[in-house]
């Protein structure tokens, strides 16, 4: 009942706050200072239409070079200071001659020509910026010019500005670009400067852990060959299981607990259907059956499950250990695992602390925490770094790293340094919400990231990798999508006879049917090797889970120009023919995680309706890795399969 009316009272503050805008800042103590635009006026009115058009699926604005609305949506809780002030400072002169200097590293092959969008981007003044790229957009080869720009003709001093992606594998891939085209301007960037240039956001978190919390060794990457001084990455992310150290201290911690806590065992006999502890005698082996949380589809033993639902509840922002069981809605089933979880929590946080280690989730709410309070001098001076963001791959970010980059930016500010912000990213390519990402929090930027005015937004909406008709198809999927920025991508390649965008070939059933796909795969290899200009990857077979592309791997061997992955893996890569096998799995509700998604405040979406949008997203970002032909395959045509046959 509580939880009930406490959502009732929230609506009702919002539905006030949408018609009164001005009397409810008023009551905050939040009006804005003279030049700010009033609430009322009629740029929030057009703000206010851009939010209606966004909740209808099939809205977009039309052109590729414009700033598009920004939706914002009812805070949750009143949205902090502005952080962001004045525009950058750039001169007319500083942009001549950085156009005159690309014209040149054009004409020596070492970059393409810039378009008009994306001279936007390059170009930008806004302290706080949002880029949406779409897929195949050129973002980071525009990303590497916003950066020489930033560098060499506005001056900024290269110990003030970070790069930020999230995988080592993307990191490095701007490194090698920045140096190269770096180079072209005469500042050379050798391997050192290039790492502490570009980081990815746990290795940029890494370097205030390791001096503000004495922070060395990391959970993620405990392994027997791992060492203290290799750059910080959470593997895991990116969909890596536990490895047998890791899986041994969460061993430890489960033996530990059930051992001395009579309410743990109580509880973890409940879940696995035991007979209750005899409490006369002492606790006994441990039980490990495999347990099938609701929502989940794979049975886990329980230290893993804990481990892997208290780490999304972390990224959420939420602390483990203060989330009140009996005010969450779920079942009392999903009560009994989550106070069992937040037992075992205690126990795996001690042993950390025993061994020395410490996981990347504790280290941003610490620092977070630290930030938020009184910071020393010291770790002032440490964020330096911080000065200048721009952060590839937005769309992918968690709320407790929006957290932590909130408070960084600012105390700069509060420090009177000024900091600026670019956000890159596209919504329709979001695709991590089971880690805890989500694109609500770059469509709704400003509100974690405000400014004296509203951020600048900016599209990149020419695909230069994908067929028109690839394009278009990958458009029809995200019609059901609920939660997206409207926008609309044009295709910059042509159409020909011989491409074509999705083929459906339904009642596909890999088991029976492997000969074929191995003879169509050979088939496509054919024709993208006559194509005029072939692609480097012939074909690339993408599918959500390994299974399938173990058995085509075992079959068809080590073959020139075909790549087999998960479609997770497939991003940002290209094939001349993308194909793709979809489980056609229907997904299942998840209580447990709807219940956290509606503690941390964050969300306007349940988890389940997010991970139904986010199901269409990761169709889409599979369709759109196809440059001439995609093929689905699918036993039984569900959701971007039945959009695409109907």
């Amino acid at each position: 009942m509580t939880s009930i009316l406490a959502r009732y009272r929230q609506q009702l503050r919002n539905t006030l706050g949408d018609w009164f805008p001005r009397t409810t800042l008023f009551l905050k103590g939040e009006l804005p200072t003279k030049g700010e635009p009033r609430p009322g006026s009629q740029k929030n009115a057009g703000r206010a239409k851009a939010r209606k058009r966004q909740s209808e699926p099939k809205a977009a604005t039309q052109g590729t070079a414009v700033e598009i609305p920004v939706a914002q949506p009812p805070s949750a809780t009143p949205s902090p200071a502005s952080i962001y002030g004045p525009a950058l400072t750039v001169k007319r002169s500083q942009e001549q001659r950085m156009k005159r200097r690309v014209e040149q590293a054009v004409a020596q092959g070492i970059i393409q020509p810039p378009s008009p969008e994306q001279w936007k981007m390059i170009l930008a003044r806004a302290p706080a910026t949002r880029i949406f790229a779409g897929a195949g957009s050129g973002k980071t080869t525009t990303l590497v010019l916003r950066v020489v720009f930033m560098l060499c003709h506005i001056e900024i001093p290269r110990e003030q500005l970070t790069v930020i992606s999230f995988t080592k594998a993307s990191c490095e891939e701007l490194r090698v670009q920045l140096k190269r085209v770096l180079a072209f301007w005469g500042v050379p960037l050798d391997d050192d400067s290039a790492r502490e240039l570009v980081r990815t956001f746990h290795s940029a978190m890494a370097q205030l852990a390791r001096t503000e919390l004495r922070a060395t060794q990391w959970f993620e990457q405990l392994s027997v060959q791992s060492k203290g001084e290799e750059e910080p990455d959470n593997g895991m992310l990116a969909g890596a299981t536990l490895n047998e150290g890791q899986r041994q201290l969460l061993l430890q911690a489960y033996e530990n607990c059930y051992r001395e806590e009579a309410g743990f065992r109580r509880r973890v006999h409940l879940l696995l259907e035991l007979a209750a502890p005899n409490e006369e005698e002492p606790p006994g082996t441990p039980p490990l059956q495999p347990f099938v949380l609701n929502g989940e589809r794979q049975p886990q033993a329980l230290p893993e499950l804990f481990y892997g639902q208290a780490s999304f509840a972390e990224t959420l922002g939420l602390r483990v250990g203060s989330i009140k069981s009996s005010q969450l809605e779920c079942s009392t089933r999903d009560r009994i695992f989550l106070e069992a979880m937040q037992q075992f929590w205690r126990y795996f946080g001690k042993l950390l602390k025993e061994q020395r280690l410490i996981t990347f989730n504790t280290a941003f709410a610490v620092l977070t925490d630290r930030l938020d309070k009184k910071p020393s001098r010291a770790l002032i001076a440490r964020l330096q770094p911080f000065t200048h963001l721009l952060i590839d791959e937005f769309q992918d970010i968690s709320p407790q790293i929006v957290l932590w980059l909130q408070q960084v930016q600012r105390r700069l500010a509060e420090e009177k340094v000024a900091p600026s912000l670019m956000a890159i990213g596209d919504d329709w390519q979001s695709i991590y919400g089971w880690r805890g990402s989500s694109p609500e929090l770059f469509i709704h930027f400003d509100r974690w990231f405000p400014g004296q005015t509203p951020s600048q937004t900016l599209m990149l909406g020419t695909n230069y990798r994908s067929s028109p008709d690839i394009v278009a198809d990958g458009e029809r999927i995200l019609t059901q999508v609920r939660h997206k920025q409207p926008k609309k991508t044009q295709a910059f390649r042509v159409a020909d006879d011989e491409g074509h965008g999705v083929k459906v070939v339904p009642q596909f059933d890999i088991a029976r049917q492997l000969a074929s796909l191995l003879g169509e795969i050979e088939a496509q290899r054919t024709y993208a090797a006559a194509r005029e200009r072939p692609e480097r990857c012939a074909v690339m077979v993408m599918s959500r889970l390994n299974a399938p592309l173990k058995a085509i791997n075992e079959q068809l061997g080590r073959q020139p120009g075909v790549r087999t992955c998960t479609i997770h893996r497939a991003k940002g890569l290209q094939a001349e023919v993308a194909i793709v096998l979809d489980d056609g799995q229907p997904q299942q509700p998840h209580p447990l995680r709807n219940a956290l998604y509606a503690a941390s405040g964050h969300f306007q979406q349940s988890y389940d309706d997010a991970m139904a949008d986010e199901a269409l997203r990761l169709s889409y970002v599979a369709v759109t890795r196809g440059v001439s032909r995609v093929l689905w395959y699918t036993r039984q045509p569900r959701g971007a399969a039945a959009i695409l046959m109907s």
